[in-house]
């Protein structure tokens, strides 16, 4: 019975520290395109494979086409945010090239708590 109840306890820590990393703030900060986020900033090519770590990120094969519409700013510049085809999130800069710059200049804002869920299938996932 002891032990039944120490894998319960277990599988509960590793379910609570699975919903703490996905829900984690990535940064305070980023930079966009506009004001709202909504203005796509370039389109980049993927220069190399891409499995993200949790759902909050964009998966992708070299070649594939990206459309960037923020970037994370300050703490942590290394990710950018967007979209391929109906699939949505970040991926770090250093596995993409630009092609296009499609704005003329940057606009920093705050982060929201939505910035950082996990988005499937046109439904938000609140941990």
């Amino acid at each position: 019975m002891s032990r039944i109840l120490d894998q319960r306890i277990l599988l509960l820590v590793i379910s609570l520290s699975a919903s703490v990393q996905s829900s984690k703030v990535l940064s305070e900060w980023k930079k966009c395109g506009d004001p709202e986020c909504e203005k796509a900033m370039s389109r980049v090519q993927a220069t190399t494979d891409y499995l993200g770590p949790d759902c909050r990120y964009l998966n992708f094969k070299t070649g594939e086409e990206i459309i960037v519409y923020s970037k994370l700013s300050r703490e942590n510049e290394n990710l950018w945010t967007g979209s391929k085809g109906k699939d949505f999130g970040y991926f770090p800069r250093e596995t993409v090239k630009v092609e296009e710059v499609l704005i003329g200049e940057e606009v920093e804002v705050l982060t929201k708590e939505t910035d950082f869920l996990c988005l499937h299938e046109d439904k938000y996932t609140f941990e």
